[in-house]
């Protein structure tokens, strides 16, 4: 009986082992496919890992994804795509696949990124209130719609990449962090107030650079602005002066460091690489197991920057599939 117990308690523990190896990856896996609907109408198609034409939410959940991110311009510069109405239609795609949906406010016309933070056009002469207002709106308004199409969204955006704040000059952080501040919080009780639930996400690039980041978040703490989540994007094969293992390694101190001194969680919500890079799946895998070992296990979710787009789609080169529009290898990281 003895020998028995010992045998089961032996057995138990080695599963618990595995069990535990098995779960050191980002929980949630995903991907931010905002071009896909662009792409589409411009005819071309998604292929598997077989080669098999498919949709690529279709192709996404093959590969272990469960989550979508969507962008939101304001009156999009680049014509229809990413506008309230494309965002909607395609977070109900995402629902009726059975993904989680993260909504990502550049609250601009174009590309918000740390070296530009442009006003929309119709926003360019407002005073900060006006700004403000205009925040509250515009964030309630794209939030509304996708919840008048039946989507609930899990997790809301405020501003992407706001190295150094948002709608520049006033949201400029370096010139009146208060001001960044407060249209964060403006965003943050925006987005609360159509969805109560949504965690809402401060996004930073840079994920290895920490200093940066201590110095937006304690500005915004200081400052009366909110945030649920903080988020890190990660091009480990751009960052420079790193190698990408010392950028994945630097990217997961930064992260770790985060959730030890705001209490929240974190996120990866871009990553990329070179289409043909000879390590790609290796590095992606690398993160996700890296979020993985976020301490406490709050290391939520990763999310790869357009996989769908072929190579030199809008001058890109960081997709993931080649150029025939069959996925790559970097898609089996996510497996």
């Amino acid at each position: 009986m003895r020998l028995i117990k010992c045998v089961l308690t032996a057995s138990m523990a080695a599963a618990f082992i595995l069990s535990s190896y098995a779960s050191v990856a980002a929980p949630i896996k995903g991907a931010d496919v905002s071009w896909m609907s662009e792409i589409e109408a411009n005819g071309i198609s998604f292929y598997n890992r077989s080669g098999v034409k498919k949709d690529i939410l279709a192709i996404m959940k093959e590969q272990g994804m469960t989550a979508v991110r969507l962008r939101v311009w304001v009156n999009p510069a680049d014509g229809w795509y990413s506008s309230t109405q494309d965002v909607v239609a395609k977070a109900k795609r995402a629902k009726a696949a059975g993904m989680k949906v993260m909504i990502d406010f550049h609250y601009s016309d174009s590309w918000a990124d740390p070296g530009k933070q442009t006003k929309p056009a119709v926003w360019k002469n407002y005073t900060f209130q006006q700004l403000m207002d205009a925040v509250w709106n515009s964030t309630i308004h794209t939030l509304q719609a996708v919840k008048d199409a039946g989507v609930t969204v899990d997790w809301v955006q405020v501003g992407n990449e706001t190295n150094n704040g948002m709608l520049w000059d006033d949201g400029k952080a370096s010139v009146n962090m208060k001001n960044y501040a407060w249209l964060t919080a403006t965003g943050y009780n925006a987005a609360k107030s159509v969805f109560a639930s949504t965690k809402v996400v401060v996004h930073l690039a840079n994920c290895h650079d920490n200093a940066n980041f201590r110095w937006i978040f304690d500005g915004l703490k200081a400052n009366g602005g909110k945030f649920d989540v903080i988020a890190a994007s990660s091009y480990p094969t751009n960052a420079t002066g790193y190698t990408w293992q010392a950028a994945n390694t630097a990217c997961l101190t930064n992260l770790n460091d985060m959730v030890s001194r705001y209490g929240v969680p974190v996120m990866i919500a871009e990553i990329g690489v070179p289409w043909d890079h000879a390590q790609a799946k290796t590095i992606v895998a690398d993160m996700i197991t890296k979020v993985g070992q976020v301490s406490g296990s709050k290391g939520i979710a990763i999310f790869y920057w357009e996989p769908e787009a072929r190579p030199g789609w809008k001058g890109y080169t960081l997709g993931a599939m080649d150029n025939n529009g069959k996925a790559t290898a970097v898609w089996d990281a996510f497996k």
